[in-house]
């Protein structure tokens, strides 16, 4: 299953993936994702507690995820969520799919994927990280090739892909300082 702009299901840049990735990682309740959004990926997401059941919503429609009515003592009753086998699948391909070489993507997305990897596999994590800086030197060369191409006289676009190549270079730098970061060895 591959994740396309043209399908029904959000970008990659949705937290319906991270929704997902907590679901995959045990069942649970809709304010319980809230939380552990905001608290664990809260630099990363900025989302409401209507937004997160809003997706919830859509992901059940959509037959990724199955929540149950739970009855309890003296409280309104709560509805528990799981991934069903066809959101696992969606969960796994977008896990291993490669992050664009845009900055956003990269904080949002790539970030993402490396806190369910690490969660997951400290081997996965390794090759997201060591895939995503291949992909950024492939995108650089790229960028650095049109920049060497583009005439003197086109200053605002040389300037646009220089401030890119600058950027994209950072976030290189920024990858390598993960390796410490998260207890993995280069």
């Amino acid at each position: 299953m591959s994740i396309s702009r043209s399908s029904p299901y959000a970008s990659a840049l949705s937290p319906e993936f991270a929704i997902s990735g907590f679901l995959a990682q045990r069942p649970t309740h809709g304010y319980d994702l809230y939380q552990r959004l905001t608290d664990e990926l809260g630099q990363v997401w900025y989302i409401s507690l209507s937004q997160v059941y809003n997706i919830l919503k859509r992901l059940e429609d959509q037959g990724l995820i199955l929540g149950e009515t739970e009855t309890q003592d003296k409280l309104p009753a709560r509805r528990l969520f799981h991934l069903t086998e066809a959101g696992q699948q969606r969960f796994e391909t977008w896990l291993r799919t490669p992050t664009g070489c845009s900055v956003r993507a990269i904080r949002v997305e790539f970030t993402t994927r490396l806190y369910f990897a690490l969660a997951r596999e400290h081997s996965l994590a390794h090759s997201l990280i060591d895939a995503q800086a291949a992909a950024i030197r492939s995108g650089l060369a790229r960028l650095e090739t049109s920049l060497d191409e583009l005439p003197a006289g086109q200053r605002f676009n040389r300037l646009g892909l220089a401030l890119r190549i600058g950027q994209l270079t950072s976030i290189l730098d920024w990858l390598g300082a993960c390796w410490p970061d998260l207890g993995l060895s280069e």
